[in-house]
């Protein structure tokens, strides 16, 4: 018994000081890669409104065709150079020609037509003059003298010619400048201004009825025509 635990402490010290008689532990295993990390989802608002630059010039088509300009209120878009499309109004007509000289008007006439009472306004040269066209209210004011003139009628349609005269060299080219025709809708026309290049006639009618004006050439005229 003492011969074996001698050997048996013997054998204990030797393993104490070997590294043999040390109990291995397991080894762990490598550990797995780790994953990436996925980048972070951007989100839009579809609905959020994109950033404007204010300081931006907007691309602009150089051969795209410009869009009319807007005509007046209450006047009626009346094209020079289609002068037989006119169209009856009881409401206000307006061409402006301000660059054109000024052409003397000739001769002022009246006739019936079927329908209508048709005054005629003739003219030097190749060119109708502007012409501003509406019914107007009383006084009827001359321009010359500032006086208010008395015109038959019911309804006063003042026909406004610019630029145009009704003289030359001095004289007056339409000696006539107040007549009563006795016509079915048209009761007297009057001139009341022939000055600074504006000739300004009114016709006093029975009724404010509609009117038309055309463009004739061969003479140079312009027809204001009033329905019955």
């Amino acid at each position: 018994m003492k011969v074996t635990g001698r050997w048996m402490t013997l054998g204990l010290a030797a393993c104490l000081v070997t590294a043999g008689c040390k109990k291995e532990e397991p080894t762990p295993p490598p550990a797995a890669p780790a994953e990436p990390t996925p980048p972070a989802e951007q989100v839009v608002d579809a609905g959020a409104e994109q950033p404007v630059d204010a300081g931006a010039t907007p691309e602009v088509d150089a051969g795209a065709t410009p869009p009319p300009a807007p005509t007046p209120p209450g006047s009626q878009a009346l094209q020079p150079e289609d002068p037989k499309n006119r169209e009856w109004t009881a409401g206000l007509v307006n061409i402006q020609r301000a660059t054109l000289e000024p052409v003397t008007l000739r001769e002022v006439r009246a006739a019936r037509n079927e329908g209508f009472d048709r005054v005629v306004f003739q003219f030097d040269g190749d060119q109708v003059p502007g012409y501003h066209l509406e019914y107007i209210d009383k006084p009827i004011i001359k321009c010359g003298s500032g006086d208010p003139t008395e015109i038959a009628g019911q309804g006063w349609l003042q026909v406004r010619l610019q630029p145009a005269q009704a003289h030359a060299d001095g004289k007056a080219t339409v000696t006539q400048r107040e007549h009563k025709p006795k016509l079915p809708v048209l009761a007297e026309l009057e001139m009341t201004c022939d000055f600074e290049a504006e000739a300004t006639w009114v016709l006093g009618v029975k009724n404010p009825n509609k009117y038309r004006v055309l463009e004739l050439k061969e003479p140079t005229r312009l027809v204001v025509d009033v329905q019955h």
